[in-house]
């Protein structure tokens, strides 16, 4: 028998802190408009931590992925437990969507589907690689080497000719473990910012300009970034509906991050579908059409079963 009609899946810093600082109560804020919304709809919320040793998965009717930023630091206890859990609950966004976002050599299969992304090389766990190669390989004097399962700029390093020998080393003690991205490092991203179109059940709801730090190149607010109002152009929301509409089965949210490439155009930097940060507090009607969104999938459940 369920008890909750909808889970909200965090990781133990976020599910009962003491004394949250503003970062934390920043992803309380997000998840009490959405808390609060689902309620209207007459559904049952639960907060939980994805990890919570012997929990009945079973007992909830659907499962969103909210703030599971953990994962990628026990990646194969999330694998696992994605399988355990993903037999017992339906999982938002789909299971299969879940998996295939995880690794970011879905960057290539966008490429393949003609989306316009960062210029992107992947190197597989256990390759040896010489960085030096990749400055003629995308005309770039810098470039930017990021794992493939990652998040929050882990592992994330920005490359020059003259760090490239340290950081090819480091690079390929990385690679012994786990694959890896290499980039072109685009002057646009200090410069202008990285731009994020929210689309939720296919419709875009609104948009942040993520800037740096002065000196940084990492647009997370954890490292210093700052997050802004942003009215995105026709050009970022054809983009990120492009980018939307290729995903199989079609997700009820995706955060889809740009920058500018070399010729000022927007390219995607990252498609996130499965535990983006979606600035709900920025734009507080998006609750209600992510609500709307997880009932609906209950009302379709309701109706399968």
């Amino acid at each position: 028998m369920t008890t909750h009609d909808v889970l909200l899946l965090t990781e133990a810093r976020y599910e009962h802190p003491v004394d949250p600082d503003w970062y934390v109560q920043q992803i309380l804020e997000d998840d009490a408009l959405l808390t609060a919304a689902l309620q209207q709809h007459g559904l049952k919320v639960r907060r939980i931590d994805w990890n919570t040793p012997d929990f009945d998965w079973s007992s909830a009717r659907v499962a969103v992925f909210r703030t599971t930023w953990d994962y990628f630091y026990k990646i194969q206890a999330f694998m696992a437990w994605l399988e355990h859990a993903g037999s017992q609950v339906r999982f938002i966004n789909p299971l299969s969507l879940i998996r295939w976002n995880l690794d970011k050599h879905y960057l290539l299969d966008l490429q393949e589907r003609s989306i316009p992304i960062v210029p992107t090389v992947a190197l597989e766990k256990g390759q040896v690689a010489d960085l030096n190669k990749y400055f003629a390989h995308f005309n770039t004097s810098e470039l930017v080497i990021k794992p493939c399962v990652a998040g929050a700029a882990r592992e994330t390093y920005r490359v020059k000719p003259d760090n490239a020998p340290e950081m090819t080393a480091h690079l390929n003690k990385l690679l012994e473990q786990e694959a890896m991205l290499v980039q072109p490092f685009f002057e646009s991203v200090p410069r202008d910012g990285e731009v994020s179109v929210v689309v939720i059940n296919g419709v875009p709801q609104h948009a942040v300009l993520k800037r740096v730090k002065a000196g940084d190149f990492r647009v997370q607010d954890d490292f210093g970034g700052s997050v802004h109002p942003h009215t995105a152009t026709e050009v970022e929301i054809q983009l990120a509906l492009q980018a939307v509409a290729v995903c199989s089965p079609a997700p009820t949210y995706a955060r889809v991050d740009m920058i500018k490439n070399a010729a000022g155009q927007p390219v995607i930097s990252e498609l996130e579908l499965i535990e983006p940060e979606l600035f709900l507090r920025k734009n507080p009607p998006a609750a209600e059409a992510l609500a709307q969104g997880i009932a609906g999938e209950l009302k379709v459940e309701v109706v399968e079963g």
